[in-house]
């Protein structure tokens, strides 16, 4: 459950998914807690239930020789990591290898351990025990009178040769595959008690992923003994402008995330990539399609008839200049708004300009809209020169018509023809915050959706009064269905 103090939300300090192997013994994690405390890094509690999985022990052995974390950014994983890698080294003499997607990662895990090993003011005692810092790019190294050390590399598939360690960090884990893993197992091999850490986010559409996914089905199934699995996500679909949702899954939100940086990345990400990124879901967590089935569905009317009135025309194009589509809004003889998708090809843009000046020339067309920051743009100056009045909309036009096209189809009051792609355009479209409103997100939506931002355009355009006049009023009917 969410709590909070005063008006500050706190996030949920258990994690949702929590698969841990027994142990005889969690010494070592009241030990690690305790001796971060002691230079500045006090764990949260959400931090020190981590510990408690990753440093239970049986028989002198970690009971849990391979454990992941996924949780949102900034939460502080990273921290975390560090915790186990100071506490490893002082303690237990243990030897580390943090490893790293990107060589940048790689450094600033480094620098981050060389604040505690090579601050002789701040911390004399584990500067005392320093034999060895080496800096140069490639080759940094910190080494302990004890035989710990701290070594890192950016993973590539020879990254692991020349190294023997006892703990091997996969920092960055949702960008870790098989032939770096393949690289990296050797280097632990030797060790007579050694532990994987798997660190990271839900892989996004371009990150490698498969890996960590499966370390993830296997902590989901809790059947892997030796396997600990922690996890802060969204379960299924949920509101994404839900507070509460923000405080289930960043445990740090209210200490070191503060929910109006939160509310900022709501406003400029996609809805799936707030869903990845804050709200921790994986791809088969997903995000619910904006309007069901079932309301579409109760809004179709094949046979209908068109009720001789005046039409609007709307054109869209998909950002990578694929499809373009040209659909059109009437009223039927029922008194309601229909939608119709006349046409939608693939390929140059250019063949709406004619089609849309012969709709322009020979029926009551109301108004020509275009989205003025989608592809279709380009079509705006041809079709003004060829003698059409067009409506361009933005942002908050865009939100307008967005919210109206969701009104009418909730409540009804909207008649379409059944049409295929439109059906499918729906299914796979999502939302994006504009202002206080949504439009249709086109990064996000898994298929083309230029049937669906040209039937809500059209539809705003058949009753707004912001559409730009047209200057001699056609008189002939216009029948589309």
């Amino acid at each position: 459950m969410t709590n909070s103090v005063g008006d500050v939300l706190i996030g949920v300090q258990t994690p949702r998914v929590a698969s841990v192997p027994p142990a005889a013994s969690r010494a070592d994690a009241e030990d690690c807690a305790y001796l971060a405390s002691q230079y500045g890094l006090t764990p949260d509690p959400w931090q020190r239930t981590v510990l408690d999985g990753w440093l239970g022990a049986s028989g002198g052995r970690w009971s849990s020789p391979r454990c992941g974390l996924a949780v949102p950014r900034q939460c502080g994983k990273n921290v975390l990591v560090e915790m186990r890698e100071v506490y490893g080294m002082t303690m237990n003499g243990e030897r580390f290898l943090h490893t790293a997607h990107e060589v940048k990662t790689a450094q600033k895990a480094f620098r981050r351990l060389l604040y505690f090993f090579d601050n002789p003011r701040m911390f004399p005692k584990l500067h005392a025990r320093t034999t060895l810092i080496r800096k140069a790019n490639g080759q940094e190294a910190i080494t302990l009178d004890n035989g710990g050390s701290f070594e890192l590399v950016a993973r590539s598939r020879g990254s692991g040769r020349g190294f023997s360690v006892d703990v091997l960090v996969m920092d960055e884990a949702q960008e870790l595959n098989e032939d770096h893993l393949a690289a990296l197992l050797p280097t632990i091999s030797a060790s007579r008690n050694p532990q994987q850490l798997y660190v990271g986010t839900p892989p996004g559409p371009n990150a490698e992923g498969e890996l960590f996914t499966r370390v993830r089905a296997a902590g989901l199934a809790g059947d892997d003994s030796r396997l600990c699995w922690h996890e802060w996500s969204a379960d299924g679909a949920v509101d994404l402008d839900d507070q509460q949702q923000w405080a289930l899954t960043n445990p740090a939100l209210g200490i070191r995330l503060d929910i109006d940086t939160i509310a900022d990345e709501r406003a400029i990400m996609d809805d799936q990539t707030f869903m990845r990124e804050r709200l921790g879901a994986w791809d088969s967590a997903g995000v619910h399609r904006v309007i069901s089935a079932q309301a579409w569905a109760a809004c179709a009317d094949p046979g209908l008839v068109d009720g001789g009135k005046e039409v609007s025309v709307a054109v869209d194009t998909s950002p990578d200049r694929s499809v373009t589509s040209l659909v059109a809004a009437g009223w039927s003889r029922d008194g309601l708004p229909y939608i119709d998708l006349l046409e939608s090809r693939r390929g140059d843009p250019g063949w709406a300009v004619p089609k849309i000046v012969e709709l322009w020339s020979r029926h009551q067309v109301r108004a020509v809209v275009v989205d003025s920051v989608s592809a279709a743009n380009t079509l705006i100056d041809p079709l003004r020169r060829a003698g059409v009045t067009v409506t361009t909309t933005n942002a908050p036009r865009m939100a307008q018509a967005c919210g109206g096209f969701y009104d009418r189809v909730i409540s009804g009051a909207l008649r379409h023809l059944d049409q295929t792609a439109l059906a499918v355009a729906l299914a796979a479209a999502r939302k994006r915050k504009v202002g206080d409103g949504w439009a249709w997100s086109r990064a996000s939506s898994d298929a083309d959706i230029t049937s669906l931002v040209g039937s809500t355009l059209s539809l705003w355009a058949l009753e707004s009064s912001e559409v730009a006049p047209r200057p001699k009023p056609r008189t002939n009917r216009a029948t589309f269905v």
